[in-house]
């Protein structure tokens, strides 16, 4: 529009020569604020969110790097089995908008097994800048249900669009509710599971309550119905959980094997570079965390992590729980209990399409 067009819109008006020379003037104050918005507006929106996504990326790579210090928190939720308390609103910062940084339900979940080494694969995972990861377990899916999806996207961190959130809790595994309702909430859900063999998992998990109550019965007693004829008590949980194929076939009715990916626990322990660069490969992540990540810790008896292939005089290990000895067994019992599972670890073998060499 013309600057005589203008004057004559107002002279139409009838309007008074000063109120005219008001009006003229704001208008074209209007008009070169928009033209110096066109020049430079965006120019200063881009620079202010690339300044702001790098101060984002540089506090989450800070916060994964101070793991060592989280091991305490992080063991309560295997070890101890604590549940995430109450939920704090989430706060929400204005200047991230669009959601780029927000908390997300999680892309893959670490569902089993107990003293399997999923504490370890998280732990290693957390290494890798595209994924974030909570501490406690949730404990959503089998116990926490009912407060809702919105109180479990809460209990998730914050991330980038381009980061994946995964959570752990080993008992997902076992609990046949949870595959239907993880279901609900997103079919592309990827899910790992972690298993070591049958016989020296259950007696993981006995050494575990053992330090805890010093008093229970022996393994044994535990373990057997009838020692004698070598009667195993299937009843007792910490056998139950290692029938590997019986639980397996309630997740791949709802979800199917390309998305879910089995961790082989024992080598997780003797090479875990190996295991990592599958698990990154499942889930579709760039190979980061490779054998430089790792040393072999003689005094502790297990691998521990190191950011940077100049990391080894800060040792980043799990926590003091992780890598107890386990209590002696008579070789009898290990021997029937080995017997016993071998049809159940044969089902799972065929299942997997791996054979773990545990018969």
């Amino acid at each position: 529009m013309g600057y005589h067009t203008i004057i004559d819109i107002f002279q139409v008006l009838s309007l008074s020569r000063s109120r005219c020379k008001l009006l003229l003037f704001c208008t074209m104050l209007c008009f070169w604020g928009y033209l110096l918005y066109s020049q430079f507006g965006d120019r200063f929106y881009a620079h202010t969110v690339t300044r702001l996504s790098q101060r984002i990326i540089s506090d989450n790579h800070i916060s994964r790097g101070l793991l060592h210090e989280k091991n305490d928190m992080d063991n309560a939720g295997e070890d101890l089995e604590e549940v995430a308390g109450d939920v704090q609103d989430d706060e929400v910062d204005p200047d991230l908008s669009q959601d780029r940084f927000r908390r997300r339900f999680p892309q893959a979940i670490i569902i089993g097994v107990k003293k399997g080494g999923t504490r370890a694969l998280l732990e290693y995972l957390r290494l890798h800048p595209d994924i974030v990861a909570t501490g406690a377990e949730p404990q959503f899916f089998n116990r926490n249900y009912n407060k809702g999806l919105e109180w479990y996207r809460h209990l998730m961190p914050k991330s980038l669009e381009n980061q994946l959130t995964i959570e752990k809790t080993p008992a997902y595994f076992i609990t046949k509710e949870v595959p239907a309702r993880i279901y609900a909430m997103s079919q592309s859900t990827k899910l790992i599971v972690v298993v070591r063999h049958p016989t020296t998992r259950a007696i993981s998990d006995y050494s575990q309550a053992l330090e805890k109550k010093p008093t229970i019965a022996s393994f044994e007693t535990l373990a057997f119905k009838n020692r004698s004829a070598g009667v195993v008590d299937s009843d007792w949980i910490a056998v139950q959980i290692g029938f590997y194929a019986q639980h397996l076939v309630n997740w791949i009715q709802y979800f199917p094997f390309k998305q879910l990916l089995v961790v082989n626990g024992d080598r997780l322990i003797t090479n875990p570079a190996a295991e990592l660069g599958r698990v990154q490969d499942f889930l579709g992540l760039r190979k980061l965390i490779t054998e430089k990540n790792f040393f072999f810790d003689t005094e502790k008896g297990f691998y521990c992590i190191k950011k940077t292939e100049e990391d080894y005089k800060i040792p980043h290990c799990l926590g003091k729980t992780k890598g107890r000895a386990h209590p002696d067994v008579d070789p009898e019992a290990l021997q029937q209990l080995n017997k016993f599972y071998e049809p159940y670890n044969r089902i799972f073998y065929e299942m997997v399409g791996e054979d773990f060499g545990w018969d």
